[in-house]
């Protein structure tokens, strides 16, 4: 495994910061991509991270490991990473390379997601997510470069048919190769935990219904909180016992909007942590408005924690409607509170957990993904 920043004492792992120098370097790429973008966003931070450009990054095809393996398999590689001329580079070693789309950045010109627009299916331009009459075209440059690319000796994997079924529809990726493979999770690590307990440990009340919605940004709008609040706004007149976990940074701002009391559990960065918060609820609500296979939902039902979300992206792909869950209508707060409701009143709370944890193994456990992995590398190789 090849990565910028090692956060594993394994030898498996290795990081492009060989030295101090690298480290510094690296860093510099990463700020001069968001200063481009800041620049022609007319010096607006808005967006900042909603796009990215790949014009600075390293050459990792000269390094050992990339010279030694046998198939390139990528992940995220934005935020001065990797280049579009490293990626040219990694297509001219002739390897196999596969690349798991985590989001749609190889199919657009900078955005990680288009939300409705729909222009990187002919040419991307004047992005909606910067300001526009700049006098740099920011978006339509990065697609021209990335028009140089022979994207054919890719095959893209899909982490939902949501995304792969998105990133076909690009004017880039017309002749490229496409499989659907889900994000896996360890399924010894996140399981059912002793509701009791689990609320205990952070000092939550046992008597109470308890809703949680988590986000790594809680006030970001794609995850659509305007839908969470009005969904407890319809739930605050038939239902008084509830209360909301928020778990995720920015918190505050989203607690004073809310008409149930909420408790933050800010930024969780332990594993134990985090299984101990999904196992503290009765729901987990994802309002997400554009989504590809949200780990949180994943991580959720793993630990036994039924999920409500709207119908978009990757979502009902994870949520068995009525069955380990409930899928709102899209943008649809009322369908939202309906769900709510259904989890929080649901008769078998045992069959619904468990048919949770099942739908993960069957679907997401490490061994079953690994080995539609395993089987998609042979294949390149024969």
């Amino acid at each position: 495994m090849l990565v910028r920043d090692k956060g594993l004492d394994d030898d498996a792992v290795v990081s492009v910061n060989s030295s101090y120098l690298y480290k510094r370097l690296n860093y510099v790429r990463f700020v001069w991509e968001r200063l481009v973008i800041f620049i022609c966003n007319l010096f607006s931070k808005k967006s900042l991270f909603q796009v990215s450009i790949a014009d600075t990054g390293t050459d990792i095809s000269q390094k050992d490991v990339f010279k030694k393996a046998d198939v390139i398999h990528l992940h995220w590689i934005n935020q001065g990473f990797l280049s579009l001329s490293d990626i040219k580079r990694i297509i001219n070693s002739g390897k196999p390379i596969v690349w798991t789309m985590h989001d749609l950045w190889p199919a657009t010109g900078i955005c990680h997601y288009p939300g409705v627009c729909e222009k990187y299916q002919i040419q991307c331009t004047a992005c909606s997510l910067l300001k526009k009459r700049t006098c740099w075209d920011l978006a339509k440059q990065v697609f021209q470069q990335k028009q140089k690319i022979d994207w054919r000796k890719i095959h893209f994997v899909g982490c939902s048919h949501w995304i792969m079924q998105e990133g076909k529809k690009s004017a880039l990726l017309q002749e490229a190769y496409f499989h659907t493979i889900p994000n896996p999770i360890d399924i010894s690590v996140f399981s059912k935990k002793d509701q009791i307990k689990a609320r205990a440990y952070f000092q939550l009340p046992s008597e109470k219904r308890l809703i949680l919605f988590a986000a790594a940004k809680v006030s970001d709008e794609r995850k659509g909180l305007e839908y969470l609040i009005k969904a407890c706004s319809l739930l605050s007149s038939s239902f008084l016992d509830i209360e909301v976990i928020l778990m995720g940074g920015n918190g505050e701002e989203l607690r004073k909007q809310l008409p149930f009391k909420a408790h933050l559990l800010g930024y969780l960065s332990g594993t134990e942590q985090i299984v101990n918060a999904y196992s503290c609820a009765d729901v987990f609500i994802t309002p997400s408005l554009e989504d590809n296979l949200p780990n949180t939902i994943m991580e959720s039902m793993a630990c036994g924690t039924p999920c409500v979300g709207f119908n978009t992206g990757g979502i009902p792909e994870m949520i068995d409607h009525l069955e380990s869950g409930y899928v709102a209508r899209y943008k649809d707060a009322e369908d939202l509170a309906r769900g709510i409701a259904w989890a929080l009143d649901y008769p078998d709370k045992k069959r619904l957990s468990d048919a949770c944890v099942e739908k993960v193994k069957r679907e997401y456990a490490e061994d079953v993904v690994a080995q539609r992995y395993m089987q998609l590398y042979e294949e390149l190789l024969k």
